[in-house]
């Protein structure tokens, strides 16, 4: 199943860039952001598995939160098979992200588990 899943995406990409892809292909994004905050977390170094999606699109228009953050997850449901361990998610309309001044407030640091300073 994983080659099938990994044919339909070049095989050299990375984790961030299949997320990117994925999204881009499902919701046309005006704006996208796909950042891997793994190397905030007591996870192996590469592991590409906590990342931060800033998704700005018209699709999102008339949809609620929940909503949105669940299409995602959906788009995303074979990543976090092979091993996505977490999403932040900010999903916004063009009308939305213009009102926030085109900014998004930065992630806390890891309470849980942080690698060690």
């Amino acid at each position: 199943m994983v080659l099938v899943y990994l044919a339909r995406y070049n095989p050299g990409m990375d984790r961030r860039e299949i997320i990117d892809q994925k999204i881009r292909d499902a919701l046309t994004p005006m704006h996208l952001e796909v950042i891997d905050e793994s190397h905030q977390h007591n996870v192996p170094d590469g592991s590409q598995s906590h990342f931060k999606l800033v998704v700005v699109s018209d699709q999102f228009e008339g949809v609620s939160l929940i909503k949105r953050h669940r299409q995602i997850n959906v788009l995303l449901k074979q990543e976090f098979e092979l091993g996505l361990h977490a999403l932040a998610l900010h999903t916004m309309t063009p009308e939305e992200w213009y009102r926030k001044g085109g900014k998004i407030l930065a992630t806390p640091e890891c309470l849980g588990g942080a690698k060690p300073a």
